[in-house]
């Protein structure tokens, strides 16, 4: 009978290994413990018994059967010269049941607890020894592990790691580490896989442990040499120097009718100094809902248009991209600078007429539609990406490639805390617009439970009545697109039904390009007085007279969902008022960012407790394909570190490259293609 492939458990434990990334010798080594047991120690079974709680205890098994009451289970008694204590198997396997043979003598490890047939151990770690053997003299490691996959594979893998060949040399300078009273990586590796008994334990349970804190700062230091050398590597490039008097721009801030903030003049002489130079300007604009970041950006549009070259804004949807084209063409075609409008809808002649006039345009403004075949510039010096977290990399390298290599403005209306941008933006330079235009009043937030919904409605209708705007966002249903709308519509039929004075108007993602921008146009010129919505709506709709705004099932929203909606409104003359309806039971994560939302106006805050909520994994989402994540350090515990890796990663760069060569090969292996975007 064919046998087939010589070694094909060694081929399904290689496929296991390497769901779990461990490919490499280092892999492994890196392959750190989530806990820890100890199990250096022995107690007498009375003493256990009397401690009730983990223990490790040896003896010998004196009875061991299967009973069928209360259920079908393994039970088995162990006594020591202290006493008895009973073992008992819910769901268990033939070994398990030959493991507890009467005469075997056994070390047992797990909670003791009163139970069915008094103190007794269930599904506890078991172990046949022999009288006399000795105990393990470290605490055993227990590691991250995947289907198939036992710890006690990992753990002797991770050992033969580790015995095999020469310690792995440091990559880092010994004065660096006695400055910061941080041990060699080998040190740091050997005590976090087989820490010694004696070893304080609180330190090494909250990852503070000196070895810790030096795998930490490792692992942000590749990071950061990834991102410091896909920064240096992109300011090598060439890139058209835009450094032409600049007198668009003033004319422009002569022509509004309100000044700008010290941070609008501080942010647009940085950029100005960038796009100045002749390499590509990476810089990400962020600020908080209103902070005036899209008149940042036509600033930076008319430093490119009066050195003769062309800009591109795009935005992640249509409402929003519309939105920008009408207020850029209001402020810039007075100027004299022409401004396209370029969307994917247009068909036949009317496209041909489109392209044709984006090629050669000043400005030209556009969704995801810059980027498609077809659509040429003849001179792109500037390119310029609102909320640039929604777009991915190939995205944003697409409209790059339209130009010969031009500067990149990204923007964002969801602040990023100051470890994260430290650590996951390090190829970036960053501006922060961290002031408010004058007159900008925070919106005042309520809380109000589903079961009120009827009351709301009624608060609104007398603001509505008072010739106030105001929308009202239905729940988001991440399960079926389907089913928000039905949702949306129901809505909308409810209040039309309940409020036949008010002119009501309903906005949502399956309408016609067409139909949502005369919606919106018909709400901007006060038409429609009450708006209902989805999340369409979520980004740089700008309807000042809109201040009252309800946001259904608020519980289903994220924190930076919630303050950009909110953000919607107190946009004009009077003060906002947001309710945020929210039904019962609620979780405890939705009750923590409800309370953050109720509780804070001011964006930064809100991403930093955001950040400490969910992770930096799960709120930047998919930035970048390349970017290394982090396993180890925590940005909100370990900003000291962050600061450090910063700091010792540039030095690294400059003085000690092959090191630096060195410290990426440990942690990133193959992937250590430097960052596109």
């Amino acid at each position: 009978m064919p046998t087939g492939h010589k070694n094909p458990p060694a081929k399904g434990m290689q496929a296991k290994l390497q769901r779990l990334g461990l490919a490499r010798r280092e892999d492994l080594i890196l392959h750190l413990p989530l806990r820890y047991e100890d199990n250096t120690r022995l107690v007498p079974i009375a003493d256990a018994i009397a401690a009730m709680g983990g223990a490790q205890v040896e003896g010998e098994v004196t009875d061991c059967q299967v009973l069928f009451r209360p259920r079908r289970q393994l039970v088995a008694q162990v006594v020591d010269a202290s006493g008895a204590l009973t073992v008992r198997f819910l769901h268990f396997y033939p070994n398990q049941q030959t493991l507890l043979e009467p005469g075997r003598r056994v070390r047992l490890a797990g909670e003791i607890r009163d139970g069915y047939f008094g103190p007794e151990m269930v599904h506890p770690r078991i172990r046949v020894v022999t009288a006399g053997d000795p105990l393990p003299q470290t605490l055993t490691p227990v590691y991250p592990a995947t289907a198939g996959l036992s710890q006690s594979t990992l753990q002797k893998r991770i050992a033969a790691a580790l015995c095999e060949g020469a310690p792995l040399a440091d990559t880092l300078p010994p004065e660096w580490l006695a400055e910061q009273d941080l041990p060699d990586f080998w040190s740091a590796v050997r005590t976090l896989h087989a820490p010694p008994a004696d070893i304080p334990r609180a330190p090494l349970a909250e990852q503070r442990h000196p070895a810790w804190r030096r795998i930490k700062l490792d692992e942000l230091l590749a990071q950061q040499i990834s991102m410091r050398r896909a920064y240096r590597a992109h300011r090598a490039l060439g890139a058209p120097a835009l450094d032409k008097p600049d007198d668009l721009a003033q004319k422009l801030i002569a022509a509004l009718p309100f000044a700008l903030t010290s941070a609008q003049e501080r942010v647009t002489a940085e950029i100005r100094a960038d796009l100045a130079r002749p390499h590509p300007m990476q810089r990400l604009l962020q600020g908080d809902v209103g902070a005036g970041k899209t008149l940042v950006a036509a600033l930076a549009a008319c430093r490119a248009i009066a050195s003769g070259w062309q800009a591109a804004f795009m935005a992640p949807t249509e409402i929003l991209a519309e939105q920008h084209y009408l207020k850029l063409k209001g402020w810039l075609e007075p100027l004299g600078v022409q401004v396209a409008w370029l969307t994917g809808g247009m068909k036949g002649k009317a496209r041909r007429a489109e392209l044709q006039t984006a090629r050669t345009a000043g400005l030209v403004v556009g969704t995801h539609a810059l980027i498609q075949a077809g659509v040429d510039f003849e001179r792109l010096g500037l390119a310029i990406i609102d909320e640039q977290h929604r777009f991915g990399v190939r995205q944003r390298l697409a409209l790059q490639h339209k130009g010969r290599l031009p500067h990149q403005l990204m923007m964002s209306a969801t602040p990023i805390p100051r470890t994260l941008a430290m650590s996951h933006y390090a190829d970036l330079d960053i501006s922060v617009l961290d002031e408010l235009p004058p007159g900008r009043t925070p919106v005042r937030t309520r809380l109000a439970k589903a079961a009120r919904r009827d009351a709301v409605m009624t608060w609104m209708q007398s603001g509505l009545l008072e010739g106030r705007q105001a929308y009202w966002v239905c729940p988001l249903i991440e399960e079926s697109e389907t089913l928000e709308l039905q949702t949306a519509l129901e809505t909308f039929d409810w209040l039309r039904q309940s409020l036949p004075e008010i002119t009501t108007g309903i906005i949502h993602g399956r309408m016609k390009a067409a139909e949502k921008q005369a919606v919106m146009a018909a709400f901007a010129a006060g038409e429609i007085r009450l708006l209902v919505a989805t999340t369409v709506i979520e980004v740089g709709v700008d309807v000042p007279n809109a201040s009252l705004m309800v946001i259904e099932h608020a519980e289903r929203f994220g924190l930076s969902q919630l303050h950009q909606l909110r953000g919607r409104i107190g946009r004009g003359t009077s003060m906002g008022i947001c309710v945020l309806l929210y039904a019962e039971p609620i979780s405890e994560m939705a009750r923590a960012r409800l309370k953050i939302i109720y509780e804070n106006a001011d964006g930064f805050e809100i991403a930093r407790r955001d950040l400490a909520l969910r992770g930096p994994g799960e709120f930047i989402g998919s930035r970048q394909s390349g970017l290394p994540l982090l396993r180890y350090a925590d940005l909100e515990r370990d900003t000291d570190l962050v600061e450090l890796a910063r700091a010792w990663a540039d030095a690294l760069i400059s003085q000690w490259p092959e090191a630096a060569d060195a410290h990426l090969a440990r942690w990133l292996g193959g992937k250590t293609e430097l960052l596109k975007a």
